[in-house]
Order: C-alpha cells, then structure tokens, then sequence
C-alpha cells in the first residue's frame, strides 16, 4: 500500500500542476506543457531503469545473504545516476528547441514547449534521483518514508504552484519552478537519509565501481527503460497525430486524459513496486511456496483493480474533463469523448504492467522488456499510425485499447510458458 500510494501521490501533484497551467495560464500553455512532458521522459529513463533493474538485484543479493555486497551497489547506482542526469540535461537543454521544432510545434506552443523544457532539465538529475528511490525505498524495507517524502515533494510543488502562479503572476515560468523545486525534495532528501545512520536495510557508502553489476541492473531494467523510452515515443506520436487530426484542442484533451491516466497507471505500477523486492527476495532464497502464494494473491489484486478503476473512470470521466477544460466547450466535448473510449484500456493494462515488474524481479530482463515492447512500440504505435486513417480522432483514442489487448494476450502466454523455469504457479 505504501508504494501504491507514493505512485498515485507522484501522480496527483502532476494533475494539480496541470490544472494550475490550464485554468490559470491558458488551453495553448497547457498544450505546451503535454507537447514536451514525453520528450523529457525520455532523457530521464535512467532513473526508472537503474531503480527497478538495481531493486531486483539488490534484492536478490541480500536474499542470497550479503548485504555488504547489495550497498555497494545501491551506492554505484546513486552516484552513477547524479552523473548521467548532469551530462543528459546539459545536451537537452542545448537540443531543445530543434527537437520540439521538428516535432510539428510552432509559434506560442513552441515557446512554450521549450520554456518549461529548460526548466525542467536543469534539475534532471533530482527527477532521476526522485523516480530511481521510488523503488529502492521498497526494496530497503521502508516504503513509508518513502511515501511521505513523495507527499512531501507533491505539496510542495502544489503550494508553489498556486504562489508562483496565483499571488506572483509568473504563468508557466512559474510552474516550471514550482515542479523543479519538487523535485529537488524528492531527489535530495532520501540521500540525505541514506548517507546517514539509518534503520534501512540498506546504507549510502563510498563509490565502489562494479561493471558487471551496473550491466546486470541495465539488463534488469531493460524492460522498464523500454517501457518508459515506447511511452515516450508513442506520446510523441500521439500528440503529432493530434495535432494532425485535432489542433492544440486535441494536444490539450490528451494532457488530460493522460494525468488521470498516470493515477490509474500507478495503482498498477505502485503494486508492482511493492511487490517485486519480496518477489526478487524469495526467488533468491528459493522460497517457491512463498512465490506461489505471491503470485496467485497479486493477480487477484490486479483483477480488482482493474475493474475498479474502469468503473470510476466512466462515472468521473465527465467530471474531470470539465474541471480541467471547463472553459472551452469545444476542448470539453473532445475531451469527454476521448475519456469515454480511453477509459476501456483500463480494464486490461494491469495485468502487462505486472507481467513486465515480474519477470523483472526474477532477473528475466529480456522476457520483461519483450512485453514492453510489444505492448508500446509495436501494438500501440502501429495502432496510432494506422486506426486514424480510418476513424479519424477517435482511432487515435481506440488505439490504446487494441495495444492493451494484445499486450495482455502476449504477457499470459509468457506467463504459462516460463511457469516451470520459474515455479511461481
């Protein structure tokens, strides 16, 4: 639950930010904002990568009993991140504004894209540092603190958003700088705690360079940083087929069905979290009773969701939209019917998002990334490119439905095909 909770916590302060930017500074600045966000995800894979591939690593060697070795490497991953994140948001700074050019955007949305671009790349190594500690605060057996330092961050950026905003008039500066100071918070603060005397099964020490550790957390997260690099581009995809079919209107309906969508995602995601350090800890102790019972609970879990979270998408749908894009009719009838088709994908994606944490967790990088990318680059793009040539702006919302389909499809299958090698049913 915790992990659940600092997912949908990191989600929630980016719908609040977006609400501010469109309600507050204007429908084209919060297009710019969407237009970017993918974009910027992509150079901050690094994080998401090291944090789930470093977790089932870590995890599994502390399940084979050497916790001297499992801080070595969670301290590599730190410092290696820092650097990484200073070199990568140099180069996006420096390349912004050809990229965002080249994608289509012109005019006010592109000074706005690159506004809140640069911004945002000057703290690039806290937002690694913030989404590389989502996982490892679990796999140290305190995901709590964890959540509360993403709480923490979250109404930071909320508060700072409604001054900087609000009471100082900044417009999208502002809020470009009321989401980097978060993020400091939710970088900095957990180094602090783990460079200091702590109760956490893990310890921030001096930098120990291991190679075949670094490579063994890469192939781990393969799967995530595929994940998170397909999001991205089908994103960028997604909003240059918009901006095709539907204008900046349908830049902006996006933005907001995916800030609902990423508290939905994070329920699956936030799960996953909290489940892979037991899972990766049991499959090195060669716990398979205790592996079985995870396994079994989990999609249980997953199954419940999912139908929770379609229920109170078609009952809140209307809503939303409205308190997001309330002002403009036009932006709000397109908005309300993308939610209504999206909503679907939500019956489907858990069980994908959980195949992927997985095989994750059981050191199986290459069957994990093969689920993310089937999923994103293959199913979904291919789905965007092809489904609006024939339904126009609604394929482009139908789209992510077919993608879940398949995806679940093709994670079941692997699920029963790697069952013997790993017992986990």
């Amino acid at each position: 639950m915790p992990g659940i909770m600092m997912m949908i916590a990191s989600s929630i302060y980016g719908v609040i930010d977006g609400f501010f930017i469109s309600n507050f500074v204007g429908s084209t600045a919060f297009a710019g904002v969407n237009f970017i966000l993918p974009v910027l995800v992509i150079l901050g894979f690094v994080g998401i990568m090291f944090g789930t591939g470093g977790s089932a690593l870590i995890g599994k060697t502390m399940g084979e009993g050497n916790r001297r070795k499992a801080n070595e490497i969670f301290s590599m991953l730190i410092y290696v991140t820092i650097a990484i994140g200073v070199i990568l948001g140099a180069v996006g700074i420096v390349c912004l504004r050809k990229i965002t050019s080249a994608l289509g955007a012109e005019a006010q949305l592109l000074e706005d894209s690159v506004l809140y671009g640069t911004i945002i790349l000057f703290m690039l190594p806290f937002a690694m540092l913030q989404a590389e500690f989502h996982c490892l605060f679990s796999t140290a057996e305190k995901p709590k603190i964890g959540m509360y330092i993403t709480i923490a961050a979250g109404l930071t950026n909320i508060v700072l958003d409604a001054l900087f905003i609000i009471v100082f008039s900044w417009g999208l500066k502002g809020a470009g700088w009321a989401t980097a100071i978060s993020m400091v918070v939710g970088g900095a603060v957990p180094i602090i705690y783990f460079a200091r005397t702590n109760t956490s099964l893990l310890r921030l020490t001096k930098l120990k360079l291991d190679l075949k550790a670094l490579l063994k957390t890469c192939s781990n997260g393969a799967s995530e940083f595929v994940s998170m690099l397909a999001m991205s581009l089908v994103g960028i995809v997604y909003n240059v087929q918009l901006l095709k079919y539907a204008g900046e209107n349908g830049v902006a309906a996006y933005g907001v069905i995916m800030y609902v969508s990423m508290i939905y995602m994070a329920v699956f995601g936030g799960f996953s979290l909290g489940a892979a350090p037991i899972i990766s800890y049991h499959f090195g102790a060669k716990n398979t009773e205790e592996l079985k019972g995870l396994f079994k609970r989990s999609f249980v879990i997953i199954g419940g969701f999912s139908v929770l979270l379609f229920l109170t998408s078609v009952l809140f749908g209307n809503p939303i939209s409205k308190l997001f894009v309330g002002y403009d009719p036009q932006l709000m009838d397109l908005t309300q019917r993308g939610f209504r088709l999206y909503s679907f994908s939500f019956l489907l994606v858990g069980v994908p998002v959980f195949g992927s944490a997985l095989f994750t967790a059981l050191n199986d990088g290459f069957t994990s990334a093969t689920i993310a990318f089937l999923r994103t680059v293959v199913f979904e793009i291919a789905a965007i490119l092809t489904f609006p040539l024939i339904w126009g702006v609604d394929g482009i919302w139908l789209s992510v439905v077919f993608a879940e389909a398949m995806a679940l499809t093709v994670t079941l299958i692997l699920i029963k095909i790697k069952r013997n090698k790993y017992q986990y049913y």
